[in-house]
């Protein structure tokens, strides 16, 4: 009777642990995810879309034995790419497709939203986050380690001081952020911005337990502009570094990016060293276009495309990007597969083993096996944007791009911007010294060890990934700001869009403007609130924080619409958390 009792007490913990152990098991046999996001990199700025200026040896490297990403779009600005890289939804359905939420807006991304570390983490991944947020930070509950971050280094608005670390949104509101997790890292006063989160992903791999999977999100500062008073921003010795390149933004924009390119060597390298690398997949993605010619006071080039940072423009939305993973077929080959950044979730959700295609209410498409091996795009058409505020809107169906009203910063910023980055170079500099540079490469060497046949193909995969549209035309359209009256380009043939052929093409406009309005009609209104005087940094010891959680500044006139009742209606969205 005992020895019974005691079996069937011991059957089922038999059975749990086995459980645990197959879990377990599971769960190391997941891929590292190490996502990696460039704040303001323009399509040019790479050396893997053609350009000679600016060496990019490590980024290139991971770009030469992955997959280029040519037809990869993102969105026009920083927060509504942030929050479609986290939701897997277009910010026509979270309320952020208009503008970036600044640092005293009471609203963030909606708190009934389940995030991507949040889908991993179901799978067993322990996720962190080093680097900018920039999807909300009134109350606490918005910000990354409420999120389904174990941790956070880094900052919450949407730019800073390389240096010093202070943000100023306006004049007059002006703190410091950096955190660790809740607390602020006045430690870091003095350290280089790209420096600082190098280590601490570098920190975060050498510390992490490889019994379970890892994601890590590196969402660099580098390559955007930090306050207006020192725009850009890197060490003196490595401006002089391309002492050729005769205009000085782009002499300090070249450094900031070496910097960032260094840090995407150090990182592969240290996953190389503890044995990750040969079991991680590896994204690396600019999360809009490039600021170029003076825009935001920087220095990017989206050449030989249309536009800036900001703008529906391929210039502005047309993302530079890569995926890396041993488990690419045919790998060091340039992507022609429609690809959007809604798509990320559901895809990186499939590269850990879990199903994608299965979560509900998502824009974004899973991916990975039509990039992995090769196959056709699912993806047929997507929303570039629809901006209510500023009454634009594109849409893009198979070849086809209708727009309107493609950006809100004036007809000067619908131009054409270099530089082309191929007549000024380092004077002994020429194509073989660079891609020498990309074969002798950090990231190379750490790709041969394991793939000594990596890059057999690399010139003719360099040549694949640019992009060629000939002289701008005299007659080239100039404008598309009819709202009534649409342009619509061809991309596949003039991906530059230089030709409206609207007037040509009656038919394919026709089905354009009604996807168009099949999306628009999807829209939830824009999130975007007015500044709350009570966030200010001054009245915070001048440092930015999650406000709302604390009682308001004695003696501000508090405006009743932003109190911590009337936000807490307001922070879900059309979701609540489960």
């Amino acid at each position: 009777m005992l020895a019974h009792q005691i079996s069937t007490m011991y059957v089922p913990n038999v059975g749990v642990l086995l459980l645990c152990l197959a879990l377990t098991t599971a769960a190391s046999d997941r891929p590292h995810i190490i996502l990696i996001v460039a704040d303001d990199l323009g399509f040019n700025d790479v050396g893997f879309h053609g350009s000679t200026q600016i060496p990019t040896p490590n980024i290139d490297a991971l770009a030469y034995s992955g997959l280029i990403l040519n037809n990869y779009y993102v969105q026009p600005i920083c927060t509504p790419s942030r929050s479609a890289l986290m939701t897997g939804k277009h910010p026509i359905h979270t309320g952020l497709n208009h503008d970036v939420i600044y640092g005293p807006q009471p609203y963030g991304l909606p708190l009934g939203e389940r995030l991507l570390p949040q889908h991993l983490g179901q799978l067993g991944y322990i996720s962190h986050l080093v680097g900018k947020w920039h999807l909300g930070m009134a109350i606490k509950e918005m910000t990354p380690t409420y999120r389904g971050f174990a941790s956070h280094f880094g900052y919450w608005t949407g730019h800073k001081d390389y240096y010093d670390h202070s943000s100023q949104e306006a004049p007059g509101y002006w703190g410091y952020d950096m955190r660790r997790n809740m607390s602020v890292a006045h430690d870091c006063y003095g350290k280089y911005t790209t420096d600082l989160f190098t280590d601490e992903a570098v920190k975060v791999i050498n510390q992490h337990n490889t019994s379970k999977p890892l994601f890590l999100y590196l969402a660099h500062l580098a390559v955007h502009s930090g306050n207006p008073y020192a725009a850009l921003q890197a060490p003196e010795e490595v401006v002089q570094k391309f002492s050729y390149i005769k205009d000085e933004q782009r002499r300090k924009f070249a450094a900031m990016l070496w910097k960032l390119d260094e840090s995407v060597g150090r990182v592969v390298e240290v996953l190389n060293d503890k044995q990750m690398l040969h079991n991680s997949v590896i994204l690396f993605t600019t999360d809009n276009g490039g600021p170029a010619a003076d825009f935001n006071k920087n220095a990017a080039s989206n050449w030989p495309l249309r536009g800036v940072k900001a703008a529906m423009w391929e210039g502005g939305v047309r993302g530079a990007g890569l995926l890396w993973s041993p488990k690419i077929l045919n790998p060091g080959r340039v992507s022609q597969q429609m690809l959007h950044i809604t798509d990320w979730l559901p895809t990186l959700v499939s590269a850990a083993g879990g199903d994608g295609s299965s979560i509900q209410s998502l824009d974004g498409i899973d991916m990975w096996k039509t990039l992995t091996e090769g196959r056709d795009s699912p993806r047929k058409e997507f929303l570039v944007n629809y901006d209510p505020i500023l009454d634009g809107a594109a849409v893009r169906f198979g070849d086809w791009k209708l727009l309107y009203n493609p950006q809100g910063y004036g007809h000067h910023w619908d131009g054409w911007f270099g530089p082309s980055g191929r007549n000024e170079t380092a004077p002994e500099t020429s194509l073989k010294v660079i891609i020498e540079m990309v074969l002798n490469s950090t990231v190379a060497k750490a790709v041969r060890a394991a793939a000594p046949d990596a890059y057999q193909n690399l010139t003719s995969v360099r040549k694949d990934a640019e992009i060629h549209c000939g002289p701008i035309p005299a007659n080239a359209t100039k404008v598309c700001n009819v709202t009534t009256s649409p342009c619509l380009f061809n991309i596949l043939r003039d991906p530059c869009e230089y030709t409206d052929v609207a007037a040509s093409h009656p038919d394919v406009m026709a089905i354009l403007k009604a996807r168009l309005q099949d999306y628009i009609d999807t829209a939830v209104p824009p999130r975007n609130k007015p500044w709350d005087p009570s966030a200010n940094p001054k009245y915070w010891g001048y440092t930015w924080n999650n406000w709302l959680d604390y009682p308001p500044p004695v003696g501000l006139q508090v405006d009743g619409s932003v109190t911590q009742t009337a936000f807490a209606n307001d922070i879900y969205g059309d979701m609540r958390p489960e």
